[in-house]
């Protein structure tokens, strides 16, 4: 059903209606004889805009155009005069007044002298009169009298005073020459087609840029509707002029649905019935707004506690062509933050920061052993600082590591970091970070420390014992405060961190000497876990042997029966030798072993295998006297088993291998103990 108005001789379309939205439309609105102007000049302009003819004026115009004003059918209204003014004050839409120029006035009191020689002449002209008209009186030969007016009322009233003063002519808007005709007088119309024109020009033009910022606009409010971060723009004296529902959501206040569409993205100033609204939204940030503008800087990244919820607020001005025309403030839900935060953490963590061992990789069944499982399973039930101690090579990282793996902070960071392996300028950047500038070399955009990095998960301080005496009173702050300071920062950041540390010195007798403060000492030594050197768990050393060369015979090819001889060859020294190097002693032996073995099977054994082996394994050269000779000529026999002849498999015994490796002939060679051209030979024969 078509909408349609009687003061309006060409209707709008109806709100719903799918015409023609990409030409912008222009209300020419008039009382009277302006309209047949603007008939003329349309025409022409036909392709650029759409028109509608409003014939009404003040109040009636401003009913008739408001409901189209909002739904943005009409983006420009053209007019004249008192009328022009009146909707200016009270349509949100720009209004085009059709201007009266000199050239215009002086037309008109020329055609008026001419036909009317020797009539009076009164000039109506809206808001002021033109004082340089009575200058040129005497010059244009006319008797000439000047009124103002503002009012539909006034209009009236001029064109009475000047019938009253003798006046037989009017120059003047429609109504004025409409009026005076009703007195009597002539009238000659003031407005001209040339101004018409302009005033189409300028307004076919102003109604484009408008529809275009229109759309922007609404575009813009669509997105900031949809944000979940609240949004809240004020002018320059503070008053609200929008604000998205997320905003309203975190700040606690809630808007009925009827006024809740204009401030959820339509664009829309803030309507007056949502005062109460308006008015809590700025009580309630009030506070920032007071700082910004009482110091002139920006609220950056600041946790306020607004209607019972941390906020991490934003606020900062808004500059237009160099001046500050008024704020924007952001804000966001701290705990949103922090699961974000969390999140990345968690799927972006480079794969250096994971721990990869658990307590179940601690190997063996020794007393000394089990008293390390039970206190690392305390430990990790609890978030207090552990130190690990006890000699090179006995496994602290990896019982830190089960600690970690074992505790409620399992799948967050893992970092480890060895506080001798850097100079003491590079630790304090590297455990706490810096931000850009604090010093020669520093990274752009400054850097997170370690602390920062192991937020929310476990941070392993290796070789606590060489940290240098000027650090050490930083990490007792961080270990005490629970949060750091960056190189170059005005505040701390806090850290939810897990500290394990570890030694391989006597932090006790550190103290005493002076070289480690007292009080770190204290804050570390929470619960201290030493491990055993292998000397003194012997028992285990055999089964943690026969784990770490099978976890490692793959990599160095060795063959599964030559595992037993390798074991066997350096029995000797898992009973008598001291493993000064430890774990990391055993493993690096046992490849050196497995090497030795894997190249000398299927060979004949060299005159000096005996002085070959001394010299590849010299650690059976430091047992004592006795226990030597007793493990040389052990291992002596062992070696030599190892590389004496063997017997040469038969043909059903390599298709075996074969079979049992799956056709691969490199696994069936080292599985018979032969070399792969033995192995293709026996096939061939």
């Amino acid at each position: 059903m078509s909408t349609f108005n009687p003061f309006l001789a060409n209707p709008i379309p109806p709100l719903n209606s799918n015409a023609d939205s990409s030409r912008p439309g222009v209300a020419l609105v008039s009382i009277s004889r302006l309209q047949s102007l603007c008939e003329a000049v349309e025409p022409r302009y036909a392709g650029r805009a759409k028109f509608f003819t409003v014939r009404e004026g003040y109040g009636a115009a401003v009913a008739a155009l408001q409901a189209y004003v909002d739904a943005g059918a009409v983006d420009v209204v053209l007019s004249a005069g008192s009328n022009g003014a009146y909707l200016r004050e009270n349509l949100s839409v720009p209004v085009v007044m059709v201007k009266v120029n000199g050239f215009d006035v002086l037309s008109a009191i020329t055609r008026a002298t001419a036909t009317w020689p020797g009539a009076r002449i009164g000039l109506v002209l809206h808001a002021a009169i033109a004082h340089e008209l009575a200058d040129l009186s005497p010059l244009l030969n006319a008797d000439l009298r000047q009124r103002a007016y503002r009012s539909l009322d006034e209009v009236r009233l001029v064109v009475e005073q000047l019938a009253a003063e003798g006046c037989g002519v009017v120059i003047g808007a429609g109504m004025a020459c409409d009026l005076a005709q009703q007195a009597g007088m002539e009238s000659v119309f003031l407005y001209s087609l040339a101004a018409v024109e302009e005033a189409f020009e300028q307004s076919v033009e102003l109604a484009r840029v408008s529809r275009q910022k229109e759309a922007k606009r609404v575009r813009l409010n669509t997105i900031v509707a949809h944000l979940r971060d609240g949004v809240a723009a004020f002018d320059e004296a503070g008053q609200l002029e929008a604000v998205n529902p997320a905003m309203l959501e975190l700040l606690g206040l809630r808007l009925d649905t009827a006024k809740e569409a204009p401030l959820a993205g339509a664009g829309k100033p803030i309507p007056q019935d949502a005062g109460d609204l308006s008015s809590q939204v700025t009580r309630t940030l009030a506070p920032l707004l007071r700082e910004i503008l009482g110091h002139d800087r920006p609220v950056d990244e600041r946790i306020e506690q607004i209607g019972g919820r941390a906020l991490i607020v934003n606020c900062v001005p808004i500059v237009e062509q160099g001046t500050r025309a008024g704020f924007v403030v952001t804000a966001q839900d701290a705990l949103v933050a922090q699961r974000i935060d969390r999140s990345l953490r968690t799927n972006q963590r480079p794969k250096q920061l994971v721990a990869r061992h658990r307590l179940d990789d601690l190997i063996g069944a020794s007393a000394a052993l089990e008293r390390v499982r039970r206190l690392a399973l305390a430990g990790a039930a609890h978030d207090a600082t552990v130190l690990l101690s006890g000699e090179s090579g006995t496994g602290k990282e990896l019982v830190a590591q089960g600690i970690h793996n074992a505790s409620p902070r399992r799948g967050n960071p893992f970092v480890a970091f060895n506080c001798a392996a850097l100079p003491e300028g590079l630790i304090e950047s590297e455990l706490f970070g810096h931000e850009e500038g604090a010093f020669t070399g520093a990274r752009r955009g400054g850097k997170p420390g370690l602390f920062e990095i192991a937020h929310t998960g476990t941070i392993f301080l290796d070789e606590i014992g060489e940290m240098p005496a000027a650090l050490q009173s930083r990490l007792l702050r961080v270990l005490q405060e629970r949060e750091v300071m960056k190189l170059g920062a005005s505040r701390a950041t806090p850290v939810d961190v897990r500290v394990i540390a570890a030694t391989h010195r006597d932090l006790h007798a550190l103290v005493e000497q002076g070289a480690f403060r007292a009080d770190l000492y204290f804050r570390l030594n929470l619960l201290q876990i030493k491990l055993p050197p292998l000397r003194e768990r012997r028992a285990d050393i055999a089964l943690l042997a026969r784990h770490l060369l099978g976890r490692n015979a793959l990599q160095y090819g060795l063959p599964a029966a030559s595992l037993e001889r390798v074991l066997a060859f350096l029995a000797p020294l898992f009973a008598n030798y001291a493993w000064p190097g430890n774990v990391r002693e055993l493993e690096n032996l046992l490849v050196r072993a497995a090497i030795y073995i894997g190249s000398m099977a299927g060979n004949s054994a060299p005159d000096d295998a005996s002085a070959d082996w001394q010299a590849v394994f010299p650690e059976f050269g430091r047992l004592g006297p006795a226990t030597a000779s007793e493990a040389q000529q052990t291992s002596a026999g062992v070696a030599a088993d190892a590389t004496a002849p063997r017997a040469m498999p038969t043909r059903e015994e390599v298709l075996l291998a074969l079979e049992r490796s799956g056709g691969n002939r490199a696994a069936a060679s080292r599985a018979l103990g032969i070399g792969r051209t033995t192995l293709w030979r026996l096939l061939k024969d």
